[in-house]
């Protein structure tokens, strides 16, 4: 039943995101970078975003090292992202901080969002929880830091 349930976890997607990961150019000229690292199991994740003239993302940099659920799970955010005005990145983050919870709706609002509802289920594994969380940490680090530059 475990190893059942483990399979599901890594479902067809999140091996995709994993073996092929979108948006993983470093960034030459970046408006807003990230970094988040997970010290108790060394997962790492580096963001960069550049932003149009209207404040919508137009380029997305993601590289990471770590386990298959943070790669995987920094993907499919990289590909949510693209084209998302920066006011629109705290619902997004909503959304998937309330999948993780088991909020059923925000789980349905993301399948509207791609890939990012497969990771549904690492929040029946709570240990992983924080791997797929690990880049909306350098996400909003990264926001929060262009917003206190810019002002």
């Amino acid at each position: 039943m475990e190893l059942n349930r483990l399979d599901d976890l890594y479902r067809d997607a999140i091996l995709d995101h994993r073996r092929n990961p979108r948006n993983h150019e470093r960034l030459a000229s970046p408006d807003i970078t990230g970094d988040a690292i997970n010290p108790f199991c060394g997962d790492e994740i580096h963001l960069q975003l550049t932003l149009d003239s209207e404040s919508r993302i137009s380029g997305v940099g993601l590289q990471g090292e770590g386990c298959s659920i943070n790669l995987a799970a920094g993907s499919m955010l990289s590909e949510a992202l693209e084209g998302k005005a920066l006011n629109e990145v705290d619902a997004l983050v909503g959304l998937i901080r309330g999948m993780m919870r088991g909020d059923a709706e925000a789980e349905t609002m993301l399948r509207r969002e791609g890939d990012l509802s497969n990771l549904s289920g690492v929040r029946d594994y709570p240990v992983r929880i924080k791997c797929a969380l690990l880049p909306l940490s350098a996400l909003t680090q990264g926001i929060d830091s262009y917003n206190a530059d810019t002002g």
